[in-house]
């Protein structure tokens, strides 16, 4: 492939014998970075051919896409605006920067972006789709239902364009035919839950509680992992007197999201509907650590301490609640009741005098229904104490959208709850976990490094963090002297500099000239095992990148194996060798070969947690799931403690 080469002065590498990149290299090292989740390094890159060739689009929008996973979203407008400019009839472009418009809530811009993109690709469904959300943001409600009936007329069997519609139809009020456009969307796509959840909302604000359960059990089943869907089932069974329902949906919903509000709340009150008091003091102790002025949950505990004879602590409850509210009656009555049960008969009088002076404007409070469900207020409605004792419900909250985004999680979600853990590699940096103590060794690398006179300490790193601005520079820094050594260094000692640098060369993705390094060591020494090993590495990330890009990528893969393979024959007894083999293996769907190497990476150290993790994953991968569930133990003993939410995902 031809390319043009360019002479390039970095601005933190000193000598121009070392100065001379190329464009597209550039570009394609920092794509790699980029899609490696190193933003900072890759912005150097792309700074780097921008400095180089200003008057080319690609480094700009690569640039502004990395700003845009760094939540920059200013920076990336800007470089997607000079993208734009340098190059108009790119759509990635627009798309790009209308996403970070949004973002920035921008919306009559971005919908402009959005135009102007369709202009040149008229045919791009996820365009239209987003130009409406844009439209419904901006409450341009009828110019989204116009472009609603285009995209129904080009795409007639598109289900969300039915969903679009219905939210349109219920900001204007209209219910009736908001459900009529829902149907429509579950006739074509009857597997998306927010639809039946949007649905089971319209039957809520009806009343309609049986219709509202049955649409959630569907949502349920779609998208188990919603508190939201939990809780509004809750409330719909709760509604036809199905107690023990409503309480395992509550349950449910603060399994999924321990930290829920509404499920606490409204637990402690169905607790202490059915007499679990104890326990629904609990569920209103949390909603005190969150909000330590919410009176309404205050007031419930209070009456629970009293119920449950713990009268001290209902009076303090009490009093912080008649402090701000001095005409709360029936706080003043329970804490009269309290004092005479403690025999502090004076305070008991003094409160109820003060009720008696009030002339009793309100009937006196007798027992008090402690769960109201006939009635319901908003989260937001805190200022009528009298109300302590109905069920919550969300405030009105404005439609989180999902914008149609090819950029979207594209990097972030590249990990999935059953990922592998990454290979074991050479580094300046070590990882960091505050409850895995492990710290890997290998024979060779502690000589190399007791060898060296000039190079920086080498690590042996699993999960290495995304370097800084301050550390990319630093390693450009560090690969400069050390190509300066590299040309005043005799060839007996040429391999030692060389290693240094691929290793440098690997941090900052530069896998094309680490690979020439290392295969320059391996020929000075063809015993040298951690320069087979970190070729092997650099093999495994390029074949990651191609795949990632559609490209073909087996070959590397290939090769990856052959130089694992050689460094184990010249080193038996180092178990990372096996374990980076088993997850090339993995990434060529051998799963049976990768646990027979996982194994036998266990037998050489019985306190490699990734080994044990990877072979549980392997194991479950290959249908023996006990076995799997035990190694993933093992590994949450030896301090992997995502290995458990594994566990608990296998196990369901």
């Amino acid at each position: 492939m031809m390319r043009s080469l360019l002479l390039l002065i970095l601005p933190f590498l000193h000598l121009s014998a070392y100065s001379q990149y190329n464009t597209d290299r550039l570009l394609m090292i920092g794509r790699s970075a980029l899609y490696y989740e190193d933003y900072v390094l890759s912005i150097q890159y792309f700074n780097q051919a921008i400095s180089a060739k200003p008057y080319l689009y690609e480094p700009w929008f690569f640039r502004g896409l990395a700003k845009y996973y760094l939540e920059d979203f200013l920076g990336a407008e800007t470089d997607c605006t000079k993208a734009i400019e340098r190059n108009p009839y790119v759509i990635n472009n627009y798309e790009l920067r209308a996403i970070v418009r949004i973002k920035r809530s921008n919306f009559l811009g971005a919908a402009d972006d959005y135009s102007r993109a369709i202009k040149y690709a008229p045919d791009n469904q996820n365009l239209w789709h987003n130009r409406v959300l844009c439209h419904i943001q901006n409450k341009n409600y009828s110019q989204a239902i116009t472009e609603l009936d285009t995209i129904s007329r080009r795409w007639s069997n598109y289900a969300p364009a039915y969903s679009m519609r219905a939210e349109v139809l219920l900001l204007q009020k209209d219910t009736v035919q908001a459900l009529e456009a829902l149907d429509k969307s579950i006739a074509i796509d009857e597997y998306d839950g927010v639809v039946w959840a949007a649905k089971s909302n319209i039957y809520l604000s009806r009343g309609q509680w049986k219709s509202a359960e049955e649409a959630l059990d569907k949502a349920i089943h779609l998208k188990p992992k919603q508190s939201g869907y939990y809780i509004n089932r809750a409330l719909a069974r709760l509604k036809q007197n199905n107690l023990r329902g409503a309480m395992a949906d509550y349950d449910t919903a603060l399994d999924v999201d321990p930290n829920n509000y509404l499920g606490h709340y409204n637990r402690g009150l169905l607790r202490a509907q059915v007499g679990d008091d104890n326990r629904a003091i609990t569920d209103f102790d949390f909603v005190l650590t969150v909000e330590p002025d919410n009176y309404m949950a205050l007031f419930n505990r209070a009456l629970l301490l009293e119920t449950t004879g713990d009268l001290k602590k209902a009076i303090a409850d009490l009093s912080k609640i008649i402090e701000q509210y001095p005409n709360f009656w029936a706080g003043l009555e329970h804490r009269a009741a309290c004092y005479r049960k403690l025999g502090m008969t004076k305070k008991a009088e003094q409160d109820e005098f003060r009720v008696y002076k009030a002339q009793l404007y309100k009937h006196l409070y007798g027992i008090q229904p402690r769960l109201n469900k006939e009635q319901l207020r908003k989260r937001s409605d805190d200022d009528d104490l009298d109300k302590y004792n109905q069920i919550v419900i969300a405030d009105e909250q404005e439609e989180v959208h999902e914008y149609k985004n090819e950029y979207r999680g594209k990097v972030q979600n590249r990990r999935v709850d059953m990922e592998f853990k990454p290979m074991y590699a050479m580094s300046y940096q070590h990882s960091h976990n505050e409850v895995k103590r492990y710290v890997p060794f290998s024979s060779e690398i502690d000589a190399i490094n007791n060898q060296s006179l000039f190079g920086k300490k080498i690590y042996i790193s699993c999960d290495v963090p995304a370097l800084t601005e301050k550390e990319s520079k630093e390693y450009f820094d560090y690969i400069a002297l050390l190509s300066e050594l590299a040309g005043r260094t005799d060839a007996s000692k040429l391999a030692g500099v060389l290693f240094q640098r691929a290793i440098a060369y690997t941090v900052t993705q530069n896998l094309d000239e680490a690979k020439d390094d290392l295969t320059a060591c391996i020929k000075a020494d063809s015993t040298m095992v951690a320069a087979y090993w970190q070729r092997a590495i650099c093999h495994a990330k390029q074949a990651d990148f191609l795949k990632s890009q559609g490209k073909e990528y087996q070959l590397m893969l290939t090769s990856a194996v052959k130089d694992l393979s050689a460094a184990i024959r010249l080193d038996q007894q180092n178990p990372y060798l096996y374990y980076n083999r088993a997850n090339v293996y993995v990434m060529l769907n051998d799963i049976a070969h990768a646990v027979e190497d996982y194994s036998r990476a266990i037998v050489l150290d019985k306190n490699m947690a990734e080994a044990y993790y990877n072979r549980g994953i392997a194991r479950i991968r290959l249908s023996y799931k006990t076995q799997g569930i035990q190694d993933l133990s093992k590994a949450g003993e030896l301090g992997l403690y995502e290995a458990y939410s594994i566990i608990k995902q296998a196990g369901k």
